[in-house]
């Protein structure tokens, strides 16, 4: 479950502006401030069900998002690759070592 809900708040950080504003609600309520389906459904006047199914089709729509974009995908390609050009640069000289550390929290940093 731990996963999915990491899943789910990596792909939204990534997809949010794509969803519409009920998806967003509703995912904002759920995974990111814990509400129960209760909750959201006594907050926003519908039922335990109806922001059920708002979830499935919200988290199903980020899904296809990344099926076919994989932006989260090429992110943990690109840190994988910087944690392992890090760990290289560790068996170079300081100054170069440095020099690359830079570039690398730069790459690490982009938007």
């Amino acid at each position: 479950m731990l996963e999915k809900i990491i899943r789910v708040n990596a792909l939204y950080d990534f997809y949010q502006p794509l969803l519409t504003d009920k998806q967003q609600e509703y995912l904002n309520l759920y995974y990111l401030n814990d509400f129960s389906l209760g909750e959201i459904a006594e907050r926003c006047h519908v039922s335990r069900q109806a922001v059920y199914d708002n979830l499935k089709r919200a988290e199903s729509t980020l899904e296809t998002f990344e099926d076919k974009l994989g932006l989260y995908r090429k992110y943990q390609a690109r840190l994988a690759l910087i944690a392992e050009l890090r760990e290289t640069a560790g068996a170079l000289r300081s100054i170069e070592r440095g020099k690359i550390e830079a570039v690398l929290d730069k790459l690490e940093n982009l938007d």
